[in-house]
């Protein structure tokens, strides 16, 4: 029997989609029967304590959680976020009720024995309450108590060789996709790069000294998965440098609607779309207007080809990627907190993955903006901001890199020109004094 009314959350459970409140409300059950027979380091109500406190924040309108101080483990100034009821007495479940943040494997990839240990430790030690995962991408233990957290630490630590991930104004845990692993189009292997990312740069992501929060996401291609381009400050999104691989046959075996050959994965059968047509569902929807297809051939204007990936996610068996791939690099996408959310701009059209020397183009590439970050941004800026304040034409210069076309999102609608003192100095006098000894004469 749950301890607390719950009208406006069960108004939650009324609708068409899984609801977070049926979830809480299994797992208090569970706690209450405990017919494992688990010896709970916590409180057992605690669960039910929370659907309590989440209850009294709709019917208030307002948060009942508060910022009670900075609380970790020991060494390390991230990967707990603290948690503290402000009504300790109607719910002395969740007087307390810490965060925790777990390193995700490079693709998510775990064993049934991990998970089956991860969650008996929070059973154990925590409320039970898991976010598989979050939207940094971490493994997310919801609910534990202070003296918890160590005992929590040095299990995952020296027991189950897992880190706990990054919270606070520092590297965030590295996210990516399955990448070559599992799919086809991917351009890189971004589980070879976030796992390089997440040990190389171990003080950035424990030991906050960021002027705010950092995000590393890697997409292998341009579908983009992750979301990189929105959800990162520094975003690797997969690329070819070549053209786009035609197989004149197989493309002909979609246009006669060859059952072998099911466009849109497939779609086509599930929905009355009819027969697929080329001409509508692939030319006219290219972005740049870079194909065409006559007399039985399709053809690419690989120059104009924004890699949008349209055309080879239709028709998989017809187009691939190219050969030469890599990966694009972009920088300054985040959530609204200062001035609005923004997207990722370019600022490395193509860059070679090499794992052979260490990733190094890539590491001078993020080691770059961070200095310049660190010594210009202000107090919770993020990268984007500091871009927006700035300049981007500062970011070329304190990585190195030369203006490019692709730099150029859409051409200036002033006719102003600015020009820096060191590139005019002497210049401008020379033409004066020429001038002058032209009208002299």
């Amino acid at each position: 029997m749950a301890k607390h009314e719950t009208p406006f959350l069960d108004q939650l459970e009324s609708g068409p989609w899984p609801s977070f409140v049926s979830d809480l409300k299994q797992q208090a059950e569970v706690r209450a029967k405990n017919e494992k027979g688990v010896e709970f380091q916590i409180p057992q109500d605690c669960v039910d304590d929370l659907l309590g406190i989440v209850e009294l924040s709709y019917k208030h309108g307002r948060t009942h959680w508060k910022h009670g101080g900075i609380v970790g483990v020991f060494g390390y100034g991230g990967g707990v976020i603290g948690r503290y009821c402000d009504q300790p007495q109607a719910f002395p479940g969740v007087e307390h009720f810490h965060t925790m943040r777990v390193n995700q494997p490079a693709g998510k990839y775990y064993t049934t024995d991990y998970l089956r240990k991860l969650t008996d430790l929070w059973d154990f030690r925590g409320s039970g309450v898991t976010n598989m995962h979050g939207a940094t991408g971490d493994i997310i233990l919801l609910g534990t108590t202070t003296p918890q957290l160590e005992e929590v630490f040095w299990t995952l630590t020296h027991d189950y060789n897992q880190d706990l991930g990054g919270s606070g104004s520092n590297l965030r845990t590295p996210a990516d996709c399955l990448g070559q692993s599992r799919c086809e189009y991917a351009c890189y292997d971004t589980n070879a790069l976030v796992h390089f990312l997440t040990n190389e740069y171990q003080d950035e992501l424990h030991r906050p000294a960021f002027p705010y929060k950092f995000k590393f996401k890697l997409d292998g291609c341009p579908n983009c998965c992750v979301a990189s381009i929105a959800r990162s400050d520094m975003s690797f999104i997969g690329t070819w440098k070549d053209d786009i691989r035609i197989d004149q046959d197989a493309v002909n075996k979609y246009v006669e609607n060859d059952a072998a050959y099911p466009a849109n994965a497939g779609a086509h059968k599930g929905g009355d779309w009819g027969p697929f047509d080329i001409e509508k569902e692939v030319i006219a929807l290219c972005p740049t207007g870079c194909m065409k297809f006559e007399n039985k051939k399709l053809a690419i204007d690989n120059a104009n080809c924004t890699r949008c990936m349209h055309c080879i996610n239709v028709m998989p068996k017809a187009l691939k990627i190219g050969k030469e791939t890599g990966c694009s690099i972009l920088c300054g996408a985040k959530a609204p907190i200062l001035d609005g959310a923004q997207m990722g701009s370019l600022l490395v059209p193509f860059i070679e993955v090499n794992p052979d020397n260490d990733y190094e183009a890539i590491t001078e590439v993020i080691e770059n903006i961070w200095d310049w970050w660190m010594e210009e941004g202000k107090n919770r800026e993020r990268l984007g901001e500091l871009i927006m304040r700035q300049g981007f034409q500062k970011l070329l210069e304190v990585t190195g890199i030369e203006a490019m076309p692709q730099h150029v999102q859409y051409p200036r609608t002033n006719p102003y020109i600015f020009w820096k003192e060191d590139e005019v100095t002497g210049g401008w006098e020379r033409d004066v004094e020429e001038y002058r000894k032209h009208h002299q004469r």
